[in-house]
């Protein structure tokens, strides 16, 4: 998975259509997901899509599976797994992932539907990197 730097780097030479595709892509990168894990439990609830996050590794190594029914929102929940994948559920629990998220400007380049999700996707990868830095 590319880091979410490489991904702003790229994102901030594309405009209107050429964004959307990359999005697509991104969530086209993403891990598979395998469908016994998307279930109510990971489901990510205010999405107008279907979005489902499953948390796994260690305290030292955070690692999420996701995956989403829309290619673009998707897309999206690729941003926020860049952000946070691989890190230590410590720094995960303490990051600001809205501002990491600020260079795609997602609010004013998508509509609202779309990113309506993004603060619950955001709040339930803290909360589990929460319970796991806590023991």
């Amino acid at each position: 998975m590319r880091t979410l730097s490489d991904i702003a780097e790229e994102y901030e030479f594309l405009e209107g259509d050429e964004r959307y595709r990359l999005l697509i892509e991104l969530g086209r990168e993403l891990e598979p997901m395998p469908d016994a894990l998307k279930t109510d439990a990971t489901l990510v609830r205010g999405c107008s899509a279907q979005v489902w996050v499953y948390p796994t590794g260690e305290s030292d190594k955070l690692h999420f599976l996701a995956d989403s029914n829309a290619a673009i929102t998707k897309g999206i929940v690729a941003l926020v797994i860049a952000a946070v994948q691989d890190q230590p559920a410590g720094d995960v629990a303490q990051m600001d992932i809205a501002e990491a998220l600020e260079p795609f400007d997602l609010k004013n380049q998508l509509s609202s539907n779309r990113t309506q999700g993004v603060p619950n996707m955001i709040a339930l990868v803290q909360e589990h990197a929460a319970r796991i830095a806590a023991g």
